[in-house]
């Protein structure tokens, strides 16, 4: 079975005043776990109902959720999500939460150095407090895995260009958007650069192996170490797109993990993402034809 292994926030999207559990790295994961990967999360929460809420739902999705703690002090994250006339989302995160203070112990940590891993995956969000920054980079230093996904997914203003070059020197795999493409542009290479560029670069200095670009509408771009490939979009009525660049990560390593080139990984994640845009919620009920796509992928992994 393929196992992975990510790190991150773990929270409660706010939108029209209901609640939606959410955090990227947490869609990453529990997508994972939808597509029959044993996948473990590492985060907070608090011991309020939120907190027990949380907990109760990732075991429904299927997480192995032994090392999501339960913080004695700190509530469990909140996030103001106001989506646009196109379903795009702008958030509001609060701070001082639960997440920001991951006290992972060294029992633990030192089980999971234990283990073996396929892929370890994390973002940018979750660095923004020191203690997290300092677990997350000797995990990513220590544990046993083959593959390091960064998700770049930068939000609001919390985001450093040190952390960001740092989480590119421990990652083999990179995700990012359209737009942080130009954030990051300018941030690491002091310029603008089209795509191609960009991905020859970061993967010559950072020693990136693959890189996912997403595009929106317009489908994605995979780099595969040598060449960059645009992968077509998939037309559908999008509905709110909370969620669906997540599936999209996750689709892709499951997929690439699964022993599928990086451009059928990208078709199929274009899929994934583009079906979880139409629907309401970052992790939706799959369709029976997406199911079965999965299926084809983890049966030929156990063979």
């Amino acid at each position: 079975m393929i196992k992975v292994l990510s790190f991150g926030e773990l929270l409660w999207d706010i939108i029209g005043g209901k609640t939606y559990i959410g955090g990227a790295p947490f869609n990453l994961a529990s997508h994972l776990a939808k597509m029959s990967v044993q996948s473990t999360y590492i985060s907070s929460v608090g011991k309020d109902d939120l907190g027990k809420r949380a907990l109760k739902i990732a075991k429904n999705y299927g997480l192995d959720t032994e090392y999501i703690l339960t913080h004695p002090n700190l509530p469990t994250g909140k996030v103001d999500v106001f989506l646009d006339e196109m379903g795009n989302p702008q958030y509001t995160i609060h701070e001082n939460i639960a997440w920001d203070e991951i006290n992972l112990q060294d029992k633990l940590k030192n089980e999971l150095f234990k283990k073996n891993w396929h892929a370890f995956c994390f973002g940018t969000l979750v660095q923004r407090t020191k203690p997290n920054r300092e677990l997350l980079y000797n995990l990513a230093l220590q544990l046993n895995c083959k593959y390091i996904f960064y998700d770049v997914n930068i939000r609001q203003n919390f985001y450093r260009r040190e952390w960001i070059e740092h989480s590119l020197k421990l990652s083999n795999m990179l995700k990012i958007n359209e737009d942080e493409t130009k954030i990051l542009s300018g941030l690491l290479l002091g310029k603008s650069v089209t795509i191609e560029e960009f991905c020859h670069i970061i993967s010559s200095e950072y020693g990136i192996e693959i890189i996912c670009i997403t595009l929106g509408k317009k489908g994605s771009i995979v780099y595969d170490g040598k060449d960059c490939f645009h992968i077509e979009g998939v037309k559908v009525k999008v509905i709110d797109t909370v969620g669906a660049g997540d599936s999209y990560s996750a689709a892709f390593l499951f997929s690439f993990l699964s022993g599928w080139n990086p451009k059928k990984c990208a078709q199929f994640a274009n899929q994934v993402g583009a079906f979880v845009a139409s629907q309401a919620g970052a992790v939706p009920v799959y369709s029976n034809r997406l199911k079965e796509k999965i299926n084809i992928l983890g049966n030929g992994w156990k063979k």
